[in-house]
């Protein structure tokens, strides 16, 4: 039986892809097999997932395994799987778009340099498409499980703009993916390279990947009747640590996290006790695309007693790790183990509790030994990481130790200071860690609140990630010292301050009383208070919130994010010896005294990085007392 065959077009983005990954992979070609491989082994997974609970998905042949044949003649490579099979529908939503999220990011960052789109096309991740690196045309015939011979599909391509479509007849359930090699890739129509491609990528698959024997007659290798298991089909993380080679961990890693590049670390455990179970984790080199969608996750794969329940596995790994990899194995949970069963489950309560501590404590060994690999993690998930101490309480002081921050110190807007560090410099009778908010490094770098600081060398943490936020108001100290922000509250110095600071403060604040009170009486609504300010050397005022207050950064963001979020009047500190606040105290026109101090205010505001609620009126104060300075 036979349908008539009906032609679509790929998703824009696939054509893009087939293209740059045709181009740019092709020096690294022996992954496609790798990928295909992969691909069968996930299908085989998720049969045996679903046949748990419906066996009859087996259809009498619960013998799983992925068959690897050539044809010479017919310069064909085939790869397939008795797996879970796809349905019509499945085919075009799979093979058809790229439904992933951050498509649009990926394809702004190529830069047309093949080495560097080449990392990112592995980053991506390749799947099926990779195929098309040794193939002119490919051809998938597949059956969903459950389904009758009849709804068989066939999805044909030659990786151009469109690919054919048609119901066939295929006994079997699982997928069949033949590859027309192109002209020059004679060398995978060879047994050994074959053997030894899955040898050196997919060793660690748990099912047995099998081919036929062959043998040599009139000088050509012709396969036999006689198959042969080519990988160990043995789950790797079963197998002792010392059994296992760096390349493998590699290898696998590659496998269950479908990335192109290699992990930074893994830690790999057997725990035995009240709970038992195997994890085998890894940190990843690089970010997902989707890295900041908090509901998608794909990290943690889950089996119970070598047999594959479910990918992304959410109750294992709190929102924080999320781009932590790999794979639990238990020994306790039941195999009909549900998602609902699992979000009130005390073994997988204390799986997860584990788990963390198995990644903060390779987090910490890359800190501490491998500050570069660090450096890497850092940059890649650092701001994930600082989502940590107002999610997990129990790990917060250990979560903070491995934060890293730009700072004054450094000035720069790396960000590689810790909290150790900082505290290790803090000045003698200094009792807090100081900070500032704001939406940009440079917003934060030239903030009048920091002048103080600058002047008497006292180290300021400057957090620009909108993160930040969440950050500070979840992590109040480290090892014992508060961390305190630069724009909020009066400032208060304590031993970092002299006894004639103090004392020419009491007198400067004595002094300004009358314009304390004239600027305060000119705002009105606009400002909660007045004073006069011990933060400012040169700026000439700058805006203050309130200890307890919402900061106007948080204030900002959460309004250009469409949120509710309170108005928070601020308070104006003015710098009493500079030289604008000295000429309006000496101004006697009450006009053009309102304008020089809505001015103060405005610029303050700006200053900070808010937004002026009248630009125009802003303007024209400051051109008519342009005009008044002499020509």
């Amino acid at each position: 039986m036979s349908a008539i065959k009906e032609t679509l077009g790929f998703q824009a983005e696939v054509k893009q892809l087939l293209q740059l990954m045709i181009h740019s992979l092709y020096s690294n070609k022996d992954i496609f097999l790798r990928e295909l491989i992969s691909n069968a082994s996930d299908a085989a997974d998720k049969l045996r997932f679903e046949a748990l609970s419906d066996p009859a998905l087996f259809e009498n042949d619960p013998d799983l395994k992925i068959r690897v044949a050539f044809d010479r003649a017919a310069r064909t490579l085939t790869i397939s799987d008795n797996g879970i099979g796809m349905s019509r529908q499945e085919v075009i939503d799979h093979i058809g778009t790229i439904a992933k999220s951050g498509t649009r990011e990926f394809f702004s960052q190529l830069s047309g340099d093949q080495q560097k789109d080449a990392a990112l096309i592995g980053q991506f991740g390749v799947g099926f498409y990779s195929a098309f690196i040794v193939a002119d045309k490919v051809t998938l015939t597949t059956r969903r499980a459950g389904l009758t011979p009849e709804h068989g599909v066939r999805w044909e391509s030659a990786g151009e703009g469109d690919y054919t479509l048609e119901t066939v007849e295929k006994p079997t359930r699982g997928t069949e993916i033949v590859l027309h090699l192109r002209e020059g890739e004679d060398e995978f129509l060879s047994d050994w390279k074959i053997k030894s491609i899955i040898r050196k990528y997919s060793d660690h698959i748990t099912l047995p990947i099998v081919m036929k024997k062959t043998e040599w007659k009139d000088g050509v290798e012709v396969p036999t009747d006689e198959d042969e298991t080519v990988n160990r089909a043995s789950a790797l993380w079963v197998r002792p640590r010392k059994e296992i080679t760096d390349d493998e961990y590699r290898e696998f890693y590659k496998h269950v996290a479908h990335d192109f590049e290699p992990p930074l670390a893994w830690s790999h455990n057997r725990v035995e006790g009240k709970q038992e179970y195997i994890s085998l984790l890894y940190i990843p080199s690089h970010a997902p695309f989707d890295l900041y969608d908090r509901e998608r996750r794909h990290g943690i794969k889950l089996y119970v007693r070598r047999v594959f329940i479910m990918d992304d596995a959410e109750q294992l790994m709190p929102a924080y790790l999320r781009f932590v990899r790999g794979v639990i194995d238990s020994s306790d949970l039941p195999l009909n183990v549900s998602r609902e069963i699992l979000q009130s489950s005390k073994d997988i309560d204390a799986i997860k509790a584990g788990s963390v501590k198995k990644v903060l404590g390779m987090l910490e060994e890359l800190a501490e030994k491998t500050q570069e690999k660090y450096a890497t993690f850092w940059k890649e998930f650092g701001r994930v990481m600082k989502e940590g101490p107002g999610e997990d309480f129990a790990n917060k002081e250990r979560i903070a130790a491995l934060l890293r921050f730009a700072s004054t110190h450094a000035d720069t807007d790396a960000q590689v200071v810790s909290l150790k560090d900082y505290i290790g410099r803090m000045k003698e009778g200094q009792n807090a860690i100081y900070y500032i908010t704001a939406d940009s490094f440079a917003a934060a770098k030239h903030s009048p609140h920091l002048e103080i600081f600058r002047k008497k060398g006292i180290e300021v943490l400057l957090l620009s990630d909108r993160v930040d936020e969440w950050l500070v108001a979840n992590l109040h100290e480290f090892e014992g010292k508060p961390l305190k922000s630069v724009a909020k509250g009066g400032l208060d110095l304590g031993a970092l301050e002299d006894e004639a600071e103090k004392t020419a403060q009491k007198e400067a604040e004595e002094a300004m009383k009358p314009l304390v009170e004239r600027i305060k009486a000119t705002l009105g609504e606009r400002v909660k208070d007045v004073r006069v300010s011990h933060r400012l050397t040169d700026s000439p005022a700058c805006l203050v919130t309130g200890e307890g207050d919402m900061s106007a950064n948080l204030e900002r963001l959460l309004k250009a994010a469409g949120q509710a979020a309170p108005t928070v009047k601020p308070t104006l500190e003015i710098n009493p010896t500079h030289a604008l606040v000295t000429r309006l105290n000496a101004e006697t026109d009450e006009n053009r005294f309102a304008d020089w101090a809505n001015l103060l205010f405005e610029q303050a505001l700006l200053a900070e990085g808010g937004q002026l609620d009248d630009p125009a009126s802003f303007v024209r104060r400051l051109n008519s007392l342009l005009a008044m300075l002499p020509g």
